[in-house]
């Protein structure tokens, strides 16, 4: 079966669903997960990002209410929650309806005049896998509550928006790469951002390569302590450098030259913390030569020497992502391999020969599980669209 046909196929079902709980007929919406092919930690330092949408989505579906409550059933967790869009200090943080009326909230304070609604959401993005599943909720939510209002907005719009509440009702401080991601992916291609103008531009990714996403099956939690420590390292040694340098205003505005002129400035932690940042910045840059110039074994030494730099620099990475990496680069057929998403386990993408794809993913899950005992599921996804109405 097509992933079109997938998509109609899982509408559907989600129609019927709602049907059964709600007695309503109603319209049905999805976001993509997505990987980030390079670009880790640089997109809340106002740099540049990779990523590409995956044909992994949230389905919502939707239909308006008389009334100002928000009520959601999640398929996933078998749990309901709500919300009065009436209340004027709305707060659902610490639970998983964060994601969803927390999004709500959002799009009040963006002075959105979104009605009630009920919503049935079902999310097929592995969580806590790296692969974005909160945004994916967000923006396959957002969009609902605006159709259901008969409102719209952009796409650059409402990622800003479910950014706002990752931010401030689910508390991760998240930066802008994921919901972007949901909202303006595109089949075929992978979109490279600047995560500061919000201005994109979509790269064709290789026709005789593959990437492959691995699961290492260890969960991590975006609003856990390490991600915001790492983003507080950053911020601080912005405000350091920024006293030194003139126009520094996020990592981003930073030379690697300039780290090593002011590093006696810094505490050794909070210099390896930038220091990643500013090269991963460079490496984006020069992944985008290697898409348009159609190269991936360029991509792939610069996908090695991201994870190198993650795993030491930052401090993201965790035993068994490492063995996932070494793993996957003693293959054949593979360019390179890395830890995608916020670290502290998840996933490894890996850039493969198209026609080694089959024995790459067999070969390295057989291996993964003889060194860890876990078995990693292998994710070989195709490049999608962004968020959409899945029945029109």
């Amino acid at each position: 079966m097509t992933s079109s046909n997938l998509v109609l196929q899982q509408a559907r079902i989600l129609q019927d669903q709602f049907k059964e709980l709600y007695g309503q007929n109603a319209r049905v919406y999805c976001a993509p997960g997505r990987v980030n092919l390079i670009g880790e930690h640089t997109d809340y330092n106002d740099g540049f990002v990779m990523p590409v949408a995956m044909d992994m989505y949230t389905w919502v579906a939707a239909a308006p209410r008389e009334d100002t409550q928000v009520h959601v059933y999640s398929r996933n967790l078998s749990e309901h929650a709500e919300m009065d869009l009436r209340e004027t200090n709305l707060q659902v943080q610490g639970h998983w309806s964060a994601y969803v009326l927390g999004v709500a909230a959002s799009l009040r304070l963006a002075g959105q005049k979104v009605c009630g609604a009920n919503l049935l959401v079902e999310g097929k993005v592995p969580m806590g896998a790296g692969l974005s599943s909160s945004a994916s909720v967000e923006v396959a939510a957002g969009f609902a509550l605006l159709a259901a209002s008969g409102l719209s907005v952009t796409p650059v719009e409402l990622a800003t928006i479910c950014q706002r509440a990752e931010n401030e009702f689910a508390g991760a401080r998240c930066g802008i790469m994921d919901q972007m991601m949901a909202c303006c992916g595109r089949a075929n291609y992978a979109l490279m951002l600047d995560c500061r103008s919000l201005e994109f531009q979509l790269l064709p990714l290789f026709p005789d390569a593959q990437f492959v996403v691995c699961n290492s099956m260890v969960k991590h939690d975006h609003a856990a302590s390490g991600y915001n420590a790492r983003r507080a390292d950053c911020e601080t040694a912005t405000r350091i450098l920024s006293g030194e340098i003139p126009g520094v205003r996020a990592l981003r505005d930073l030379t690697l030259m300039d780290l090593e002129r002011f590093s006696q400035s810094l505490t050794e932690v909070v210099y390896r913390r930038a220091r990643h940042v500013v090269s991963e910045n460079g490496r984006v840059l020069a992944a985008r030569s290697a898409l348009e110039r159609g190269d991936p074994e360029l991509l792939g030494r610069l996908m090695r020497e991201s994870h190198r730099s993650l795993r030491d620099d930052y401090e993201v990475s965790c035993p068994e992502v490492d063995t996932l990496v070494e793993l996957a680069c003693e293959q054949d057929g593979v360019y390179g391999s890395r830890i995608t998403g916020g670290g502290f386990g998840g996933c490894t993408i890996s850039l493969v020969q198209r026609s080694q794809v089959e024995e790459f993913g067999r070969s390295l899950a057989q291996r993964y599980e003889q060194a860890t005992g876990k078995k990693s599921d292998i994710y070989i996804f195709q490049a999608s669209d962004g968020a959409r109405e899945a029945l029109q």
